[in-house]
């Protein structure tokens, strides 16, 4: 073979571009199929994990569009790396409230709009992140993998794309 594996990657805005448009294709998925179809409503946290992939893909979005230098590419990387890494701690907490055993599950609380009205801002994440009942529950798997294991391996393949950003040597 000749070169390296970098030669036969797409350039950096390529790679922002597939981030996008996983993002995307993952946020359509949610929205048509799991709410529209099967009629789930999002718990909390994964409103939350929407929340931080859309950052996420409008990160991805600006830097595909942008396509600046190495240096700016980095930092749009960067950015993306701690945005992966908060969506991926929300994530596990999620996954992780799901393998509780059932009389270790928080109790169901007030509606996430009830919180954001009454409670500040930082109290209402805080109890989001705590976690209830409600985000406990397994309302559908897919290959035997709940919807938060999902979304963890989704912010787990982000990350080798943001981290591929951070590591690659040309574009």
């Amino acid at each position: 073979m000749n070169g390296s594996f970098a030669t036969y990657l797409p350039g950096s805005r390529g790679i922002n571009g597939i981030g996008f448009l996983l993002i995307v294709a993952a946020m359509l998925f949610a929205l048509f199929y799991l709410e529209g179809v099967l009629y789930l409503e999002p718990c909390p946290l994964c409103i939350i994990d929407r929340m931080v992939l859309s950052a996420i893909g409008l990160v991805f979005l600006l830097a595909a569009v942008h396509n600046p230098g190495r240096i700016g590419q980095r930092a749009y990387a960067g950015l993306n790396l701690l945005l992966v890494g908060l969506g991926a701690a929300v994530a596990g907490r999620h996954v992780w409230l799901q393998h509780l055993p059932a009389d270790q599950v928080p109790e169901c609380g007030a509606s996430l709009d009830y919180m954001l009205e009454t409670l500040p801002l930082h109290r209402t994440l805080q109890k989001v992140l705590q976690g209830s009942g409600e985000c406990a529950d397994v309302q559908w798997t897919l290959l035997g993998l709940s919807i938060p294991e999902q979304t963890l391996l989704l912010f787990v393949a982000l990350a080798g794309l943001v981290l591929l950003q951070l590591l690659r040597r040309t574009d």
